[in-house]
């Protein structure tokens, strides 16, 4: 006969002695108040369930890629550590599925999520992990739970999902329902820092001047990123002249061919000067007023000219052509286009694109459970925000990143 004895400590005293699950330094960074204080004691539910706790389960469900809400409220009720991590009493029965569906629904209908993005995204800037430097930009098709309709009786107020369509990286055309992501990302920590959600059919290049304005605005002047790099699609005279004039830095973005109109007599496609000769001139560096230099192909070894060095100059240097970003931000980038520097910058994009996959594969952004423009932007918010928050615990726990995102 076997008799259970007695446990001397409570659960909760035997979880404080347990070392920290990823979730509680997750959550040990995220100061809820400023989400909390806006919403009245009233909100609390019935139970007297704590609303600090009950946002922590919300972005628990995202980080552990729970489903749905009644997924949630099954682990909250069958796992006591997990509950135990969101702060909810261990004795107490764990919240109802309209007690999340709720709440959800109160934070998707003002700009808290908004804000609180925002105010990590400052946190980290002062931190150091995110550089701000160079910003990518980029949209992701996000399928839409609602059931499709036919695109004439859509009404397009911009906040119904309706029907997009673009060429994957293999060069197919693909189709959705549904709403689009666009993203302005970190390049160096690849962390998320503007976000809007749109109706699928919405153009990638209408909303890349938004996303810059939401990541400028709380900057000062010389704080501003340098180079915005972004695909073809966002090849618009206005993105480049708006960026260069107004934000004093440069669209890295490869032209779009697609229909275009010759280059200006003397100049290529990529803006590179063409010699008297009928040779593309080399480039020569860029200085910090916005001015390329080009050099003599035939002095440089490059080509053997027939007309020789004294056609097109008395000097033993060569002919020398500059030209300026100011005259035309769109042909015309410092560091040229098409060099190794501007490659290089340019290579940084696919930063975006690894956000995207972080947060679709592993933060529950893949598939979607909510229905409704507020709601799934909120949805996306929360991604959002449960991966800067990793970042932030990974300042002082490296590993938790990799485990989470």
């Amino acid at each position: 006969m076997y008799i259970q004895q007695q446990c001397l400590f409570s659960f909760d005293e035997i979880m404080k002695l347990q070392p920290e699950t990823r979730l509680e330094k997750i959550f040990h960074t995220l100061d809820l108040s400023p989400i909390i204080d806006n919403f009245e004691k009233s909100s609390l539910g019935p139970n007297g369930y704590s609303m600090a706790a009950k946002l922590r389960a919300l972005f628990a469900m995202v980080i552990e890629r729970i489903p749905n809400f009644t997924a949630l409220t099954e682990r909250l009720s069958q796992d006591p550590v997990f509950r135990f991590a969101c702060g909810f009493p261990i004795a107490s029965q764990a919240p109802s599925v309209s007690t999340f569906s709720r709440l959800f629904k109160a934070i998707s209908e003002n700009e808290l999520l908004e804000q609180y993005f925002q105010q990590l995204v400052s946190q980290l800037r002062k931190q150091g992990t995110i550089d701000g430097n160079c910003v990518a930009i980029d949209a992701t098709k996000l399928e839409s739970r609602e059931r499709a309709k036919p695109k004439k009786t859509i009404e397009q107020d911009g906040t119904q999902p309706d029907w997009g369509s673009k060429k994957d990286s293999h060069g197919n055309q693909i189709t959705w329902f549904g709403w689009k992501v666009h993203l302005a990302v970190d390049c160096k920590s690849e962390m998320p820092l503007a976000v809007n959600l749109t109706p699928a059919s919405r153009s990638d290049s209408m909303e890349a001047l938004p996303l810059v304005e939401k990541v400028t605005a709380p900057l000062a002047k010389k704080d501003y990123p340098k180079h915005w790099t972004m695909d073809s699609g966002y090849d618009i005279k206005e993105i480049y002249a708006t960026l260069y004039h107004e934000y004093n830095s440069q669209g890295i973005i490869p032209l779009n061919l697609r229909g275009a109109k010759m280059p200006p007599e003397g100049l290529d496609f990529n803006g590179t000067p063409i010699c008297s000769g009928g040779y593309p001139m080399i480039y020569w560096g860029s200085d910090k007023n916005g001015c390329n230099k080009f050099r003599c192909p035939h002095v440089l070894g490059k080509v053997n000219c027939p007309h020789g060095l004294a056609w097109c100059s008395s000097s033993n240097y060569g002919l020398v052509v500059k030209t300026r970003v100011k005259d035309d931000p769109r042909r015309f980038n410092t560091p040229h286009r098409g060099s190794k520097n501007w490659t290089k910058i340019y290579n940084k994009r696919t930063s975006v694109e690894r956000c995207f996959g972080r947060l679709k594969e592993y933060l529950s952004l893949k598939n979607l459970n909510v229905r409704g423009f507020k709601k799934v932007k909120a949805r996306v918010l929360l991604s959002c925000i449960a991966m800067l928050s990793t970042a932030m615990v990974s300042v002082f726990e490296p590993k938790v990143v990799k485990q989470v995102a």
